[in-house]
């Protein structure tokens, strides 16, 4: 499924969450717009929720969507939570809508079905989780499990050329892996430059995602809240990283 259409910035400019308005250093070198809420993708784009991939298993996989999806140690697909390892993403305030089996939705609640988490870079260097869209696209959406500063993901043209980075400090205020409903944010990532890969790696414990949405052009953003507003320009003033605070599953 495909949806090109024009963004509705009006409200986001007035609100400052443009790159541009809220810091040109940053907008100069950045392709992207993030919306980043605790409500989920928007309808017309191509969904994924990585429910048809081996547990455990190092192999590329390849899911329904047609996404290709590379592992690196120690990165894996996983289900439940570890303890100071991974912790399952929370699903809540509509963020699981559509990515239930056949287009249902997930319920409220800690994430019961597979998912991706990256490793940490400071436990194996190369640990990262890398998905080859089966198109260029100009927008991704994935819910973005307990963030934290130090999660990054990566975008990559179709000539594996770098393109431009994320990590949590742009898309929540207190990237602090907090695994309540409000540390889970559904991240809509817009780009002006098309991206065929994306990356996720984290320099520690971990960066956990699922439930991937994909286009090949813009989409329309929502506006999300008044506090939502606040936490982006608060992120993408260059808020650094604060240090992981685990809970035990």
């Amino acid at each position: 499924m495909q949806m090109g259409a024009k963004m509705k910035l009006g409200r986001f400019l007035q609100a400052g969450i443009v790159f541009a308005a809220l810091a040109p250093a940053i907008a100069s070198a950045s392709p992207f717009t993030i919306v980043s809420s605790v409500g989920g993708a928007p309808t017309g784009v191509t969904k994924e929720n990585f429910d048809n991939l081996i547990l455990g298993t190092l192999s590329p996989q390849v899911t329904g969507t047609g996404i290709s999806v590379q592992i690196q140690p120690d990165a894996a697909v996983v289900q439940g939570s570890v303890s100071g390892v991974y912790a399952a993403p929370n699903l809540s305030g509509g963020n699981g809508l559509g990515f239930g089996p056949g287009g249902t939705d997930q319920a409220d609640g800690a994430n019961a079905t597979p998912y991706l988490t990256s490793g940490s870079t400071g436990s194996l260097a190369n640990a990262a989780i890398s998905l080859t869209l089966p198109f260029d696209a100009k927008y991704i959406g994935l819910l973005w499990g307990s963030v934290d500063g130090y999660n990054t993901l990566s975008f990559y043209d179709s000539t594996d050329t770098l393109i431009g980075q994320i990590t949590g400090a742009d898309v929540a205020a207190l990237p602090n892996g907090d695994q309540g409903p409000q540390g889970t944010r559904y991240v809509n990532i817009n780009s002006n430059v098309e991206f065929r890969k994306v990356v996720a790696t984290s320099t520690q414990f971990a960066f956990e995602f699922d439930n991937v949405a994909f286009n090949d052009r813009p989409i329309i953003i929502e506006t999300p809240e008044p506090g939502t507003l606040a936490i982006l320009g608060t992120a993408l003033l260059g808020l650094g990283a604060i240090r992981r605070r685990r809970a035990t599953a």
